[in-house]
């Protein structure tokens, strides 16, 4: 008996899967078919390179970090609106690995300071 818990019987493999929409099979046939009649891309020899807008939140957090005095958690969130776990992701993700920048961090009046160090100078103390 169907509708009363599934006990009575199990539903066969077809039923389990979900098929697409004749549109969507549509689209995909498409988009495969279109990925594979474009010719591949010609370099040019030249480096993409990625620059940020100077008004962008990225380009004022990194603008903060290498001021000469650094700057905490709480004030680039006041500067971005982000939220604490977003500036420590940005932090890490961003500066630290993508980035490949050398934060340094240093713990001043119970307040931690972050600061992007150049590769000659002496760390304070990175994480």
């Amino acid at each position: 008996m169907r509708g009363f818990g599934g006990a009575a019987r199990t539903p066969s493999s077809t039923e389990w899967r979900i098929s697409m929409s004749k549109s969507a099979k549509k689209l995909a046939k498409s988009q495969l078919s279109a990925k594979a009649a474009k010719p591949a891309q010609q370099t040019t020899g030249e480096p993409k390179t990625n620059k940020t807008d100077a008004r962008s939140k990225q380009a004022r957090v990194i603008a903060m970090l290498q001021s000469p005095t650094g700057t905490t958690i709480a004030a680039i969130m006041k500067a971005t609106g982000w939220q604490p776990h977003s500036v420590r992701g940005f932090l890490a993700g961003v500066v630290r690995k993508r980035l490949k920048l050398q934060l340094a961090s240093r713990k001043v009046n119970d307040n931690r300071i972050y600061q992007i160090t150049s590769e000659d100078s002496t760390k304070v103390s990175t994480r």
